[in-house]
């Protein structure tokens, strides 16, 4: 869904990969220490701070692979760190939002499941050789929502659980979109 958008993140992340000097997977390791922090705000009641750093989070997300590629230090092994400490992340902001109270824990749990099997059967499809980036919730998405909820919450914190609540909904039919995407192409 936001793959239109990619030729614009790599002109606006080019340059700043090209004067990076660390290595990418020290790049992925401070997207998930900025989304711990993310998840404290979250969890102290500091809503538009989480949001912000749940961008941030992001943001670094998207440079390592950029930085990686950039420098040729792309691996094997970086992509499995890469969607390793996603999962991390979305799991601990998940765990902000449940712990402050925001959203019931049966949400929260569904939830990082739901965000889970999106990315499980993207990977599960693509070790059978099935491209499957198809669906309305990807990661980033989900990330959008979440920092939308937040947004809105800052106005009234009854409002996050019911956009958490779509964000699962949506993860699930995002599964269901790339099991018939694997369906129709790996028969």
């Amino acid at each position: 869904m936001l793959n239109s958008l990619r030729p614009i993140l790599k002109k606006i992340l080019e340059p700043i990969a090209k004067k990076i000097g660390i290595n990418p997977n020290i790049i992925t390791l401070i997207s998930l220490l900025i989304a711990i922090l993310s998840a404290i705000s979250i969890g102290t009641s500091h809503k538009l701070l989480g949001a912000v750093l749940i961008l941030l989070s992001g943001f670094f997300d998207v440079l390592d692979g950029e930085t990686a590629r950039y420098h040729n230090k792309t691996s094997k092994f970086g992509a499995i760190l890469d969607s390793t400490m996603d999962r991390f992340s979305d799991a601990v902001i998940v765990l902000g939002f449940i712990y402050v109270g925001y959203i019931d824990w049966f949400i929260g749990v569904l939830a990082i499941h739901a965000g889970f099997m999106v990315s499980y059967i993207r990977s599960s499809s693509e070790a059978k050789g099935i491209s499957n980036d198809v669906g309305i919730a990807e990661r980033a998405v989900r990330l959008i929502i979440l920092m939308a909820s937040l947004l809105v919450g800052i106005i009234d914190t009854t409002y996050i659980q019911f956009v958490v609540v779509f964000l699962v909904i949506s993860s699930y039919f995002t599964v269901v979109q790339r099991l018939i995407h694997s369906w129709k192409h790996g028969r």
